[in-house]
Parts: structure tokens; sequence; C-alpha cells
């Protein structure tokens, strides 16, 4: 094809959308193409039940930055986040507890399970917007190269230990601690209850094949704990439409900016020549050049396949085949006849208005893990389940109700081989709900639609390898400058002129955009376009 841009995207998730957004309003002539009839990536709306908007894969917003939302005037283009307001943990013996944004409300709840916990909830939460706000300068810049003498990269370093030096000694050696320890011990230094802790820990594991007690969960808590709504640390929210809505905002950015964007154009391969790429293929044999290219797909998908192993050095081929995807996740979609009430609190009430947790206790997690370490899913799983229609009835028809649940644990590889999955899809569907319906009386008589994803199912379907929702364990050794392998940490790949931008690269996943965002701006602001 004659028509030559300034840089080709391959891959419309949110974080290819953002990079040519930015790309774009540089004036840059960008293409960016997605192999699906439809843009997001795993941040994606869509009608699988006719009248039904299900948010099929991620399903709450916070962790997107906010900086981006002005910078590409997203608001402009719809973007809406609904803010949620309560984290609801039903317990089988009939009892509850609701955690909500009213920090007084939250402590009267609390005390109901231990008077000391509700009096150090609150210090655990002023500590942690403080971990937050280092976390925040740590995101929102390239991973400092601590190896370079380059003045610039000096004084990324400066500017972090500076950030760090703020935090005084106490929350100095918390933040050690923190990267370093599991979800649970890092909890057990504030909490003595099991129903406080468990619903807490849980952000340490999602998305990861660890369990609670596995060491650097507490990482991943705070990677969860670390966004923000309208200025508010660690709240979460839904996006109006479905987290579909997020994706398309980016993408109507980045064509108001001039940005080109075409649905259902895979790329086969990235054309390499005298080592450097110039341009891709598509699965149909057009071929369409570009002086960069940049890669929204996985590592494991952007070096084994966009570029192949026989162009790769046996060095780099060997580190990329290291890092760690490991997807221990699956996703129920319920279309539910009416609202589900749980036996511990009946009625529509503002606690089924959040997130929604099955973890009634720390052993009950730990044995979930058990069955995934062994290649199982677990048949008492971890469930993460919103009722969005609640806040946003544009979803369903009137009256009708979605139930997004993740659930974890649900390996990629498991015991039968992960082409298996299929057999076992809907066994893995019958467990969640079972589970479910154990707190939701008359549950499975609302049900008139489920949607089952698999681990697998979300590789083949969205192109994530092995199913993880971050393109890569957030793991310590897969952080900042080993994200996704040291050398090649900073949006670049060993083949000149082409790059990366989604969410294997530094700060990671979740519906975030900085990846996306601070690709284009390492580009921009080397020149390498």
């Amino acid at each position: 094809m004659s028509k030559k841009y300034d840089a080709i995207i391959i891959g419309g998730g949110h974080n290819g959308l953002i990079c040519a957004a930015y790309l774009a309003k540089a004036g840059r002539k960008v293409l960016v193409l997605e192999k699906r009839h439809v843009l997001g990536g795993a941040a994606v709306s869509e009608e699988v039940y006719p009248g039904f908007t299900f948010s099929v894969a991620s399903y709450v917003v916070s962790l997107f930055r906010p900086h981006i939302i002005r910078e590409l005037e997203l608001a402009k283009h719809g973007y809406e986040v609904i803010p949620m307001d309560c984290s609801f943990l039903p317990l089988p013996d009939g009892n509850s507890l609701a955690r909500w944004a009213d920090g007084q409300r939250s402590r009267r709840e609390i005390a109901r399970f231990s008077k000391k916990d509700s009096e150090v909830y609150p210090e655990f939460s002023r500590v942690m917007t403080h971990m937050g706000k280092l976390a925040k300068a740590v995101i929102d810049h390239p991973a400092p190269d601590i190896t370079s003498y380059n003045p610039k990269e000096i004084a990324n370093l400066l500017r972090l230990g500076n950030a760090f030096k703020d935090l005084g000694p106490d929350l100095f050696h918390l933040n050690t601690k923190l990267v370093t320890m599991s979800a649970l011990d890092f909890l057990d230094q504030w909490f003595e209850s099991d129903v406080l802790k468990a619903p807490m820990s849980v952000s340490g594991i999602i998305g990861t094949f660890q369990g609670v007690r596995s060491p650097g969960t507490a990482y991943v808590l705070l990677h969860h704990y670390m966004g923000q709504l309208d200025g508010v640390f660690r709240s979460w929210g839904f996006s109006k439409g479905g987290t579909g809505g997020v994706s398309m905002a980016c993408a109507r950015a980045a064509m108001a900016f001039g940005a080109e964007v075409r649905t259902e154009a895979p790329v086969k391969n990235v054309i390499i020549k005298n080592g450097t790429a110039t341009g891709v293929v598509l699965d149909n044999g057009d071929e369409i050049s570009a002086n960069v290219v940049i890669s929204n797909l996985d590592p494991n998908r952007t070096y084994l396949k966009m570029i192949g192993e026989n162009n790769l050095d046996p060095d780099v081929l060997k580190e990329i085949k290291r890092f760690k995807l490991r997807g221990s996740s699956g996703k129920v979609n319920l279309a539910l006849d009416s609202v589900p009430e749980f036996s511990c609190r009946p009625g529509d009430g503002e606690h089924i208005r959040g997130d929604i947790a099955i973890a009634p206790g720390i052993d009950y997690l730990e044995r979930a893990f058990d069955q995934a370490k062994y290649g199982e899913f677990s048949t008492r799983p971890y469930i993460n389940a919103v009722i969005p229609t609640l806040t946003d009835p544009t979803l369903a028809p009137p009256g009708k109700h979605i139930m997004s649940c993740f659930v974890q644990y649900a390996p990629y590889h498991i015991k039968e081989g992960a082409e298996n999955w299929p057999k076992y899809r809907e066994a893995f569907g019958d467990t969640v709900v079972d589970t479910l319906a154990e707190y939701i009386p008359g549950l499975k008589d609302k049900i008139l639609f489920r949607q089952v994803l698999s681990p697998w199912d979300i590789e083949q379907s969205m192109g994530l390898t092995e199913g993880n929702i971050f393109h890569g364990e957030l793991s310590l050794e897969q952080l900042l400058f080993q994200r996704p392998m040291a050398d090649f940490s900073k949006y670049k790949t060993s083949i000149p002129k082409l790059w990366m931008c989604g969410s294997g690269t530094h700060p990671g996943g979740g519906i975030m955009g900085a990846s996306g965002e601070l690709c284009a701006k390492t580009m921009l602001t080397s020149r390498a376009l």
C-alpha cells in the first residue's frame, strides 16, 4: 500500500489509543490497527445478549491517570466514571461487613467484629493514601535506569529519591516492607479480624498466580490502592456505558487529533528489513509502511509473534521466555431478570452498589490458591462481583440487571492442558453461580443468560497471552526497569524503530493509560518520531 504513516500502533486497547492520541496531538500521522470488530482490548463493552451491555473483561475504573483525562480532553469525548461508595462482604453465617467512603460509617461496621480494628482503620487509610501518593511519583514517570550516567536518568533518580525522602523514616521503612511482604503479613501489622483482613488482602492477589500469604503481594495490594477519582485517592468507580466507555473516549480523542483507527485489521507480523522495523503485514497480505511501529500487545506476542524468534538475539529470546504471565483468573457475566438480594442484607440497598467480595476468610482464600497450584480451578473461589446496572441503568432493559464476576483462581495451565479449558468452562461457570447462590437465594432462577470466560477464552478472544490481565505478573522482578526486561524497559524493543506501549511495560496493568502515555511522550522527547 502506498500510504505511509509516521507510526502504526498494533492493538486498539486503551493504551494503544492513548499513545495514538498523544502522537496525533503532536502532529504525527498515526494508524491504529485492531484485529477485533470492537475497540478496547480488555476494557471493552459488548452487547453479548440482546439488550444487555457487558463489561466483558475489565469492569471497574480507578487507576486511570487524571492528567491524561485533562490533556486529551477525554470528558469532552464521553469519559464519565460513577464513583462506588461501598465494598460489601457477605458472610456464610448470615453476618456481613460493609466498608463505605464515609470513614465513620466504616468504623461502626468494623467495630462489630473488632473494636481495635475500628480504631486503627482511619490511620491505615491515612497511611495508604500517603503510599498512594508516593506510588504516583513512580507510575507517572518512565522507570529510572539505575545503571545509566545520562544526566536525565540521574535527575529521574534524584526526583524519585526526593519523593522517598519526603515520606520520613517511618513511612520509608513501611514502604520497604510493603514491596517485599505478603499482603496478609502487611495487614497483620495493623488488624486482627479475619473478617476485615480477608476482603482487604484480595487486592494483593488480583491477576497474580500467588496467594495472600505469598511474598510480594503487598505491592499488588498497593497497586490497587493507588488509584483516584476526582482527586480522591483509593476510590473506584464504574465507567458510564461499561469499561468500553473509557476506551471509546480515548478512541474519539485520538481521531479528533487526526489519528486513523481501523477495526477488523489483524496484523500478521512486523516487517523487519536490515534489522529495523519498517511497517506491518496484515493477515490479508496487505503491507503498510511506517517510520516506527508500536506494539500494544503483551511482551510475549510482541517478541515471539510480531518479531519472531529468528529475528531475536539469543539472550533477548531467553529473557522474554522467562517473563512470567501465568493467567490465574476468569470472568463470569450474568444477565439477570431482577435485582439479586443477599440473605444477610435483603433488599436493593446501597451496600450492593459497589463491589461485592466472596472472601469469607484467609484460610478460604489460601485453599482456593492451593487448588490452583495443582492445575485446578478453585471450587470455592474468591469472587469480586459488581452490579453496574444499579448505578447505570442504560446497560440493560428496564428492571433487568447485569452481575459481573471476576473470579480467582482459574489457572490457564490446568492439569489437563490449557487447550482443554473448553471442556471445563461450563463446570467453572457452575461453580461460580453455585458459590454466589449460597449468599443469594433464588439467584439461579433470575439468570437469563451467562457468559463464562476462562483465561484460555480471554487469550483466544482478546489476545492476552495465558489470559493474564496485566500483560505479565506484577511481581517484584518484573517491575520498573525490569518490565518487561532489563535494557528494554523504556518502551523500546531490541528491534530499532519498534516500540511497546502496553501493560507489559512500566508501570503495569489495569485501566491506567500510563504505559501508552509514557511511551508516546518518551518517543516525542527523544525525537524518535
